[in-house]
């Protein structure tokens, strides 16, 4: 069975993270979504479970992705999951040359790992969650985009 692992902040998780999963879906078996979670910042832990009963909810009829939250590197947490691949995406070139930067270094890491990069499809292409926390902050949000409810 093909696991791969799509690693994020996800704060918020914004339709395009949604669009990937669902893409990615045609692509592997299963997908497990990771939750980066950085324990130098305080409450981090909180408001990462948050986005996880979140994400869960979300998911909760689709039994091919799960959730999971991971502080260690994301190869390794990649691996604990059981992923053959990484799944991440793109919305520009900006973000596609980042992506295949970090590719190369996971490769170093484990070279048994591949990355496999979706672009962005054109219409979710200019949401991110740093713009929607920004836009939440000021009380606003876009049409079909959940507003942050963490501010990490």
């Amino acid at each position: 069975m093909r696991t791969a692992f799509f690693a994020g902040s996800f704060n918020p998780f914004t339709p395009g993270h949604a669009d990937i999963v669902e893409r990615g879906l045609r692509l592997f078996h299963k997908i497990v979504i990771g939750i980066g979670v950085n324990n130098e910042k305080p409450g981090s832990m909180d408001t990462a479970r948050r986005r996880l009963q979140d994400i869960a909810k979300r998911y909760a009829e689709e039994p091919r992705v799960s959730v999971m939250l991971y502080s260690n590197l994301t190869v390794e947490a990649a691996r604990e999951a059981g992923a053959c691949c990484l799944l991440r995406g793109a919305r520009s070139g900006v973000d596609f040359e980042y992506e295949r930067n970090i590719a190369d270094a996971n490769r170093l890491l484990d070279p048994d790992l591949d990355t496999v990069i979706l672009p962005a499809r054109p219409e979710l292409a200019c949401i991110s969650s740093t713009l929607l926390r920004d836009l939440a902050a000021h009380g606003r949000s876009l049409p079909g985009c959940t507003a942050a409810s963490d501010t990490e």
